[in-house]
C-alpha cells in the first residue's frame, strides 16, 4: 500500500516535469483568475439568465485539459486539474489571510464611504467559504467528466483520431457536457441553498454558461489543435510516457 502510494505520487511529479510549463502556467493562472471574477455578474436583459465575468477565461481552462488529455491521456489531465485545484485553494487562503490584516484598500479612499468599500473589497477578495466549497468542487468534478469524455469520443474516431474532426468533436462535445456539469453543480451547491434560486434558474443559469463558454472555445480550438500537433511532432513528455509504460509492466 505504501508503494502504491509513493508511485503514484512519483507519477505526478513526473507528469509535472514532463508538462511544458508555459500550458500548466496558464492553466493555474486561469483557473485562480476564473473563480475571482466570478464574483461579478453580467447584467443580461433575460429573466432567469445569469452570467459572471468568469467566462472570460473558463474557456482557457478547459481548452488546456483538451490539449492535456489529447496528449497524456485523462488520468493524467485529470491528476493536472487536481494539482491546479489544490494551487488555487492555497491562492485563496493567502487572499484570506491577507483580508484580515488591518489597513486600507487604495480603492476605498472615496469620501464617506470608506468603510463600506474596504470591507467590500475584503469580503471579494477573502472570499467565503460556500462560494469556494462549490466552486471546488464542481471544477474537479467536471475536469473528471471533460477528460474522460474527451477521450471516450476520441476512441470512436478510429482512421484519423489526430484530425480536425476527431479533435473538434471531442473537444466541442465535452466541453459543453463538462461546462453545464460545472454550472450546475455551483449552482445547486451555492446558489440554490444559499440564495435561493429556483432550480428552474439554476439549469438556465447552467444552459447559458455552457453555451457562451462553448463559443469562445471554438473560436480558440484552433490554438489548441495546433499545440496537440506540435507536441505531437516534438515528443513532448516522453519521461512520463516511459515510466507509465514500465509500471504497467510490473
Amino acid at each position: 500500500m505504501k508503494q502504491t502510494i509513493k508511485n503514484y505520487f512519483e507519477e505526478i511529479k513526473i507528469l509535472l516535469r514532463s508538462l511544458p510549463s508555459g500550458v500548466f502556467g496558464c492553466f493555474v493562472t486561469a483557473l485562480f483568475a476564473m473563480n475571482l471574477l466570478a464574483n461579478k455578474s453580467i447584467s443580461l436583459p433575460w429573466e432567469n439568465w445569469a452570467l459572471d465575468c468568469g467566462i472570460i477565461l473558463s474557456w482557457a481552462v478547459f481548452l488546456a485539459m483538451d490539449v492535456i488529455t489529447k496528449h497524456y491521456g485523462p488520468r493524467a489531465a485529470t491528476q493536472i486539474s487536481c494539482v491546479a485545484a489544490a494551487i488555487n485553494l492555497g491562492f485563496c487562503v493567502m487572499l484570506f489571510l491577507g483580508s484580515l490584516i488591518p489597513g486600507e484598500w487604495s480603492q476605498s479612499f472615496v469620501f464617506g464611504s470608506e468603510q463600506t468599500i474596504n470591507d467590500a473589497l475584503d469580503k471579494t477578495f477573502g472570499g467565503t467559504w460556500y462560494v469556494l466549497l462549490g466552486s471546488t468542487v464542481a471544477f474537479v468534478v467536471s475536469a473528471a467528466i471533460n477528460n474522460f469524455t474527451n477521450w471516450g469520443i476520441g476512441r470512436l474516431f478510429r482512421k484519423n483520431p489526430d484530425g480536425v474532426a476527431a479533435y473538434a468533436a471531442r473537444t466541442y462535445v465535452s466541453t459543453a457536457v463538462a461546462q453545464f456539469a460545472d454550472n450546475l453543480i455551483f449552482a445547486l451547491i451555492v446558489s440554490h441553498f444559499f440564495f435561493g434560486w429556483s432550480i428552474t434558474q439554476c439549469v438556465t443559469c447552467a444552459a447559458t454558461g455552457m453555451a457562451a463558454e462553448l463559443l469562445f472555445e471554438i473560436i480558440f480550438s484552433f490554438f489548441g489543435f495546433r499545440t496537440c500537433k506540435k507536441w505531437k511532432e516534438q515528443q513532448v513528455g516522453e519521461q512520463y510516457f516511459r515510466f507509465m509504460e514500465a509500471n504497467k509492466s510490473k
